[in-house]
């Protein structure tokens, strides 16, 4: 499976971002899909779960209310809509798949996108 994260760019503090991650190759049917993020000097962040089937999300405590996790199964592509941005946002913003529900940890993931910048203006 092969993950394509896109959507990122330059948005003022305030401001709103939609990432898409479009997934190609095998089923996904049975994986959970993640967001992550990492910003220079820092670990990488879990944000998000969704899992392809059902939809059941979950969210680190700190984006719960501003960011949004979906999926759109009929294009193999998860969404993170991302609301009321800080400066302190900006980031690298990562996709990944696992086998893992409510995965936290990086290393559960066995795929990951490219990343997509992510810059917040003050």
């Amino acid at each position: 499976v092969q993950l394509q994260a896109s959507g990122g760019g330059l948005v003022q503090a305030g401001g709103s971002l939609r990432l898409s991650c479009a997934a190609s190759g095998r089923s996904l049917s049975s994986s959970v899909m993640g967001w992550f993020r990492q910003a220079p000097g820092k670990e990488r962040e879990f944000l998000a779960t969704i899992t392809w089937s059902g939809g059941t999300t979950f969210y680190a405590d700190f984006v719960k209310g501003r960011f949004t996790i979906s999926r759109d199964n009929a294009k193999n592509t998860v969404y993170l809509q991302m609301n009321s941005l800080k400066p302190e946002d900006t980031a690298l913003y990562y996709c990944a798949a696992t086998n893992y529900r409510f995965a936290t940890d990086p290393k559960q993931y066995h795929t990951w996108g490219q990343g997509t910048q992510v810059t917040v203006s003050s």
